[in-house]
């Protein structure tokens, strides 16, 4: 598949911000956590490679981008991820309001994993409340940092006067948050095996490729 996308809503704030609208008014009217993006298969995924590649022990700073209602991080949580060192960016802040309160709904310390409101392609998340706070200006302090569709939609946003979309900055700023032997899982189903490795694992990024899976959502692995 081509890496040129055409644009669409969901590559808009808006639509996302209308999504999280209605189903934090969900959640808070009948208990519904609502979707998980690209599925629960690729949570199972996610949460499978993070178990066998990430120890639990000393525990291990985990940031998700566009991390929504918090499905992904959660299931980290129940599998003995330390939720003080977890946090979930997301520039929607219904999206946020609606993990928190999921979290807070779920209880036994998924309360305590962070949720912030950031647009990370303007703005780095802060560290969460079990991290040490980083020398000033470091922004490298993620052991893990996960992309489960977010590149996907960033790339589906208009091109600016100069032809550019906000995918363009995305690699720069992911290394810009990746630990020095750090790592980042990313799940994708718009692009190629070849196209993630282009766009990724770049001199400028200093991301090397390390593995692949799944036949239909496609699954790079890079660590700093």
């Amino acid at each position: 598949m081509s890496s040129e996308l055409p644009p669409s809503k969901l590559g808009t704030k808006k639509h996302w911000d209308d999504v999280y609208s209605l189903e934090l008014t969900n959640f808070e009217d009948i208990g519904d956590e609502g979707e998980i993006w690209f599925g629960e298969d690729s949570v199972e995924k996610m949460l499978d490679w993070t178990q066998e590649n990430i120890p639990k022990e000393p525990a291990p700073s985990i940031l998700e981008i566009g991390s929504g209602n918090g499905a992904l991080l959660f299931a980290l949580h129940e599998a003995g991820y330390n939720a003080q060192f977890i946090c979930g960016a997301d520039y929607s802040e219904d999206a946020v309001n609606l993990a928190r309160a999921i979290g807070i709904s779920r209880g036994e310390g998924a309360e305590r994993v962070t949720f912030a409101a950031c647009d990370f392609l303007q703005d780095y998340p802060r560290v969460t409340e079990g991290m040490s706070k980083p020398d000033d200006g470091e922004t490298k302090v993620w052991d893990l940092v996960l992309d489960k569709g977010t590149y996907d939609a960033i790339a589906l946003a208009e091109k600016d006067e100069n032809g550019r979309t906000p995918a363009d900055s995305y690699p720069s700023r992911i290394a810009g948050v990746v630990k020095p032997g750090g790592h980042f899982l990313i799940v994708s189903c718009n692009f190629t095996e070849g196209e993630l490795k282009e766009r990724f694992a770049t001199q400028e990024t200093g991301l090397h490729y390390q593995y692949i899976f799944l036949p239909n959502q496609r699954k790079p692995f890079a660590d700093s």
